[in-house]
């Protein structure tokens, strides 16, 4: 009996997997813990992608869709999150019907009848799936194959400055005052929240900066602080010009403005050791060096995500210890390094782990990296679906197109500010299965 690979996530990534196996009439599974395809990215389909939809859709889940009569949106349009569900991820899962199931979160996965520890007859035997449904009820779902794609949204990273939650950050969650999810100012109530309060965004990356230019178009009487833990905003805006995602760019150069016009205040070099609650129901944060940030009604904490790796740990993973991917993808995404769009060819034979079959994708691939594009995580599952059906030499084969972000130098600067820009713009780079990958210097 063949059993299907099943693809945790029904998400861009794991919607994409489950297309490129069904081109290639290998049996596929979707399980997604939210209640329809895309419910992550429907949690921020306010905020507008820094890709065109020409970058967006998957190769082989837009030749599915086509032959069904879809129309591809214009290629050079930048869809909100939302928009992508609606005209590309919903349509997408609709498609793949029955083979998606939604309101199901796998708790667990394993080698049938085997722990981690023992290791005869391990080989021969299949995976299985251990599924939760909305409804309470559980089944165990027999897989030859496990493709990771849940992301890693549902794990944010804490505001203490250690990797920890602070003290006193639970109680702020509790009350109100402490949020991981950047703010949706079309929906009223969010906006009446924050208009004319002290809100505070710590965070140093792109949903940082989303949050910081949405916040600068609320009401005189607002007031925005922003907090680093790097000791200089250094490179933190972006390569500007230089950026091959003319949004992404742009975005850069925005909240640079409001920065220098006076609308956000900045406090660099704080890294958060407590969250206190005020007298008069606020709070404030205080660093480890002393540093005080009082009278916050809202902090916005958009330090990153981290990996879910518990409902995988009767498998055998191969992790970096430092940033939970792939031991061998690792070296080539690492963020205390790179940058520049440079990412290595990457696919089975760098995913892979000592456990047959199984691979993380996707964002969960990048563990705590934060540089992943949509577009990596379609030609990691092009290859892993053809590694499944057989064709090692499609699986080997890779190619990666990745913009430039026109920032040089990795983002783990602890106290200093990063490298400046890489220059004037270049074409997209190609690259191909042992090619030379260009230096960023």
């Amino acid at each position: 009996m063949a059993y299907p690979v099943v693809v945790v996530g029904a998400g861009p990534v794991g919607l994409a997997a489950a297309a490129e196996l069904v081109e290639r009439e290998v049996g596929v599974l979707v399980f997604e813990r939210g209640a329809s395809a895309g419910a992550a990215v429907s949690e921020w389909g306010h905020v507008r992608l820094f890709s065109q939809w020409s970058e967006l859709v998957a190769p082989a889940a837009g030749r599915l869709l086509e032959a069904r009569g879809w129309v591809r949106p214009a290629g050079d349009g930048y869809p909100t999150g939302g928009e992508w569900v609606r005209d590309y991820l919903a349509p997408l899962a609709g498609l793949l019907g029955e083979r998606v199931r939604t309101g199901a979160e796998v708790v667990g996965v394993a080698r049938r009848g085997r722990d981690r520890v023992v290791d005869d007859g391990r080989d021969g035997e299949p995976l299985t799936v251990h599924v939760r449904y909305d409804d309470g009820h559980e089944e165990r779902v027999v897989a030859s194959g496990l493709i990771d794609a849940s992301g890693t949204w549902v794990a944010p990273n804490p505001l203490g400055g250690d990797g920890l939650r602070a003290v006193g950050e639970a109680a702020a969650v509790a009350a109100g005052r402490l949020s991981y999810r950047g703010p949706d100012l079309s929906v009223p109530a969010e906006r009446d929240r924050l208009a004319g309060r002290h809100v505070v965004v710590a965070g140093s990356g792109h949903s940082a900066l989303t949050a910081l230019v949405s916040l600068t178009g609320l009401p005189d009487g607002t007031s925005v602080t922003w907090v680093l833990r790097r000791g200089a905003i250094g490179d933190t805006f972006g390569g500007g010009d230089a950026d091959e995602l003319p949004a992404r760019g742009r975005l850069g150069q925005r909240a640079r403005e409001a920065v220098e016009a006076g609308r956000v205040r900045v406090v660099t070099g704080f890294r958060t050791e407590a969250v206190e609650s005020q007298p008069d129901g606020r709070v404030a944060l205080v660093s480890s060096s002393g540093q005080r940030v009082g009278d916050v009604d809202r902090v916005i904490a958009l330090t990153g995500l981290r990996p879910d790796l518990a409902w995988l740990s009767e498998l055998r993973l191969e992790l970096d210890a430092t940033l939970q991917a792939p031991v061998k993808l690792a070296p080539m995404i690492d963020p205390n390094v790179h940058s520049c769009g440079s990412v290595s060819p990457h696919g089975v034979v760098e995913l892979a782990h000592p456990e047959p079959g199984v691979y993380l994708a996707g964002m969960k691939s990048y563990g705590r990296a934060p540089t992943f594009l949509a577009m990596t995580g379609y030609e990691q599952v092009r290859s892993i679906a053809a590694a499944f059906a057989g064709d090692r030499a499609a699986a080997e084969r890779v190619e990666l197109v990745l913009p430039e972000s026109g920032v040089c130098g990795g983002s783990g600067g602890y106290d200093v500010a990063s490298g400046g820009c890489c220059g004037a713009p270049a074409g997209p780079e190609l690259i191909t299965l042992g090619a030379p990958v260009r230096s960023s210097t």
